[in-house]
C-alpha cells in the first residue's frame, strides 16, 4: 500500500524540482533527492530513470558524490534571483510585500553561498 503513495510523492518531487528550474525560490536538487528517495524504496525502474535522465540526473549525481555545486550553476542560479526579484519589486506597490520579498529571496542565496563550489561541470 505504501509504494503507490510514495511513487505518487516522487513524482510530485520531480515535477516540483523540474519548476525549481524556472522557479527562482524553489530548489531543484533537494526535490530530486527527495524524489530519489520516493522511488529507491517504492520503484527501482523510476529509480533508474531519474538517476539516469540526461538532464535531472546530473545534478543528483553530483551532489551525491560531491555535496557541492558548480560555480556556473551558483552564478546562473544568483542571477535569475536577482533578475527575478528586480522586476518583482518594480511590480509590487506595497512596502511590506517588498521587504517580505527581499527577505524571502535572500534565504535562497544565502543557502546558495554557503554551499560548497567545485569548477567541474555537470554536463560532462
Amino acid at each position: 500500500m505504501h509504494k503507490p503513495i510514495l511513487i505518487i510523492l516522487g513524482i510530485m518531487f520531480v515535477a516540483l524540482g523540474v519548476l525549481g528550474i524556472f522557479i527562482p525560490v524553489l530548489p531543484t536538487t533537494p526535490f530530486l533527492l527527495l524524489a530519489l528517495a520516493c522511488f529507491a524504496r517504492s520503484s527501482e525502474k523510476l529509480h533508474d530513470w531519474l538517476l539516469s535522465h540526461k538532464t535531472l540526473g546530473p545534478p543528483i549525481r553530483q551532489w551525491h558524490e560531491t555535496r557541492s555545486i558548480p560555480l556556473t550553476v551558483k552564478i546562473i542560479a544568483l542571477i535569475t534571483i536577482f533578475i527575478s526579484g528586480v522586476i518583482t519589486l518594480f511590480t509590487i506597490e506595497s512596502l511590506n510585500i517588498r521587504i517580505i520579498l527581499i527577505a524571502v529571496l535572500i534565504i535562497p542565496v544565502i543557502i546558495i553561498l554557503k554551499i560548497r563550489t567545485t569548477e567541474s561541470s555537470l554536463y560532462k
